[in-house]
C-alpha cells in the first residue's frame, strides 16, 4: 500500500466515524448542528471575518457575501448519502456550518512593498499592501487549467484571487476537522470539475459538500488521531520515494546492462548455420553503390541529390582498432550506423487533408491538427527528431500524415532486422541529446549520428537478440526493479 492508499484510508475511516469510538457523554451533532445554524441566522449569514478598504477601515462582515453566496443549503435524501455513519451523528453540507465565499481582489493587487499573503489557486504567490480576510480559513484554489486544486491553511491577514474560495467556520465547528473532510471529497470535486481548457470548481459544490459532523468533542479527538498517524504516514511516503527512486535506477541500469550484453553478443548463442555479417554487410554496401545509395526506395531506380546523398553519411571513415569499444563474436562485425541508414525529406503534397505528426501528436499528449499539404509519412515509416530538445528519438508512425518541421524520415536498410536497429538508437539516446548542435534551436549532430559504430550480427541472430530483449524487459518490470 502506498503513503497516498494510507491518507486516503486514514481520512476515509475518520470521516466514517471508525477512528475514534463515540462516547455518549459527548451529545449529539444533530443539536450542534442546530445551534450553528441559529448563531449564523442571529448574524445574518454573515462570517467571522471583515473586509479592510484602502485606509485599513473595516466594512461590515455582511458586506462580503453577495445574495447569491448567502443561501440555505438543501438536506441531503437518503439517496444522496454515500456511507454510514454513527447514530450520534448527522450528515449536512458544507454550506450549513461553514461560510464560503471567493476573493476580493485580482491578481493585479500584487506589490513589492506589501506585507500580506496573497493567495491564487490556494498557494501563496506574493505580497500586498491591503488585506480583505483577518481570519483562520481553508483556502480552496478553484479554477486550475490542469485540475490539481491546492488547498492552503492561513490564519491571520491576507488577500485572495477571485477564483479562490475562502472557507471559515462558525464558533462551534473544529475547522481542522473540515479541513480533513475537505481533503477526502476533493477527488471527487476534481472528478466533477468543469470547463475544458480551464477546469473549475463550481461556488455550489463546495457550499453543497457532503459534510458527516460529529459532536465537538469527537471533532478535536478524530483531529488529534490523525495527526498522531500523519507524521508516520509522511515518512513512510519519504521511504517510499527513496525506495521508488532506486527501484527506477536500477531499472534504467538493469536495462542498459541488457542491452549491453544484446550488442556484445552476449545474449543469445551463435549459431553457426546463421552465417556471418560480413557477407550481410558486403550486401548492403553492394546495393547501395548500384542504385547510388538509395536502397530504401531500389525499386524506383532514382539516384538521389547531392544533398540527400551527404545526408546518408556515404562516406563512412574505415574504423580503427583504436575505436573499437569491445569484442564480438567472429561472425559478428563492425560498422557505422551511416553505412545502413539515411535520413529523408519526404515527398511535398498539397490540398490534402492529414493530421501534423509533430512531437506532442505522436507522444499523445495532444489532439490532431488538420494540415492541407507538407511532407507526407506514411504507416510504419520512421520519423526522426532532427531539431528541438530530444533530437534523435525515433518514432514508428502509425498513420499517413504530415510531418512537423522538426522531424525527418530515417531509412533503414531492409535486409537488416528494424527492432535490433532501433534498439542500438535508442542505447544512444542520451549521446544524441547531449550533442546537439546549435544554441537558439539545437539540432541532431549528425556527424556522431551516423558514425556510431554499430556491432552488426547475422540478420537470423538479430531477430533473436530482439526476442530476447522483449522476454526480459517487462520481466523486469513486473518484479519492480
Amino acid at each position: 500500500m502506498t503513503a497516498k492508499d494510507l491518507k486516503n484510508a486514514l481520512l476515509q475511516e475518520a470521516v466514517q466515524g471508525k477512528l475514534v469510538p463515540q462516547i455518549a457523554s459527548e451529545g449529539n451533532a444533530r443539536d450542534l448542528l442546530e445551534e450553528i445554524q441559529k448563531e449564523k441566522l442571529s448574524h445574518g449569514f454573515a462570517n467571522s471575518y471583515g473586509i479592510c478598504g484602502e485606509k485599513g477601515k473595516k466594512s461590515k462582515s455582511s458586506d462580503l457575501r453577495s445574495k447569491s453566496q448567502i443561501r440555505v443549503t438543501t438536506e441531503i435524501t437518503e439517496e444522496e448519502i454515500p456511507f454510514e455513519i454513527p447514530e450520534n451523528w448527522c450528515w449536512c453540507r458544507l454550506g450549513d456550518f461553514c461560510d464560503v465565499v471567493t476573493g476580493s481582489l485580482d491578481a493585479n493587487a500584487q506589490d513589492e512593498k506589501g506585507k500580506y499573503a496573497f493567495f491564487t489557486c490556494g498557494v501563496e504567490v506574493y505580497k500586498t499592501k491591503q488585506y480583505a480576510f483577518d481570519c483562520d480559513a481553508i483556502l480552496l484554489g478553484g479554477n486550475n487549467a490542469s485540475g490539481d486544486y491546492k488547498m492552503h491553511r492561513y490564519n491571520g491577514k491576507f488577500n485572495a484571487y477571485q477564483r479562490v474560495y475562502v472557507i471559515s467556520g462558525a464558533n462551534k465547528i473544529i475547522l481542522d476537522y473540515f479541513e480533513y473532510v475537505i481533503k477526502y471529497w476533493l477527488p471527487h470535486l476534481k472528478k466533477n470539475s468543469q470547463g475544458t481548457t480551464t477546469r473549475f470548481i463550481k461556488l455550489s459544490q463546495v457550499n453543497g459538500m457532503y459534510v458527516p459532523l460529529p459532536p465537538l468533542a469527537e471533532q478535536k479527538r478524530i483531529v488529534a488521531a490523525i495527526e498522531k498517524f500523519m507524521p508516520l504516514i509522511e515518512e513512510y511516503g519519504k521511504k517510499e520515494t527513496e525506495l521508488k527512486a532506486i527501484n527506477e535506477q536500477i531499472g534504467a541500469l538493469t536495462k542498459k546492462a541488457i542491452l549491453q550484453e544484446a550488442i556484445q553478443g552476449k545474449l543469445v548463442p551463435q549459431i553457426a548455420a546463421e552465417g556471418n555479417a560480413r557477407d550481410l554487410l558486403e550486401e548492403i554496401r553492394k546495393e547501395r553503390l548500384s542504385h547510388g545509395l538509395d536502397f530504401a526506395n531500389a525499386k524506383s531506380g532514382k539516384r538521389k541529390s547531392k544533398k540527400e546523398t551527404a545526408l546518408a553519411g556515404s562516406n563512412p571513415c574505415d574504423i580503427t582498432e583504436e575505436e573499437i569499444p569491445f569484442d564480438i563474436p567472429e561472425n559478428w562485425c563492425w560498422c557505422r550506423l551511416g553505412e545502413i541508414c539515411k535520413l529523408i525529406d519526404g515527398e511535398k503534397v498539397k490540398e490534402v487533408k492529414l493530421p501534423l505528426l509533430d512531437a506532442k501528436y505522436l507522444r499523445g499528449k495532444k489532439d490532431a491538427t488538420i494540415v492541407s499539404e507538407g511532407k507526407v509519412a506514411n504507416v510504419n515509416d520512421l520519423l526522426i527528431l532532427v531539431d528541438g530538445e530530444n533530437s534523435g528519438e525515433v518514432f514508428v508512425n502509425k498513420e499517413k500524415g504530415i510531418m512537423g518541421s522538426t522531424f525527418k524520415q530515417l531509412c533503414i536498410c531492409e535486409k537488416l532486422y528494424l527492432p535490433y536497429i532501433l534498439k542500438f538508437i535508442e542505447m544512444h539516446k542520451d549521446l544524441l541529446r547531449n550533442s546537439k548542435k546549435g544554441a537558439a534551436i539545437p539540432h541532431l549532430n549528425k556527424d556522431i549520428f551516423f558514425g556510431l559504430l554499430l556491432p552488426l550480427p547475422p540478420l537470423s541472430e538479430q531477430k533473436r537478440i530482439v526476442a530476447a530483449i522483449e522476454k526480459m524487459l517487462p520481466l523486469c518490470e513486473r518484479l519492480g526493479i
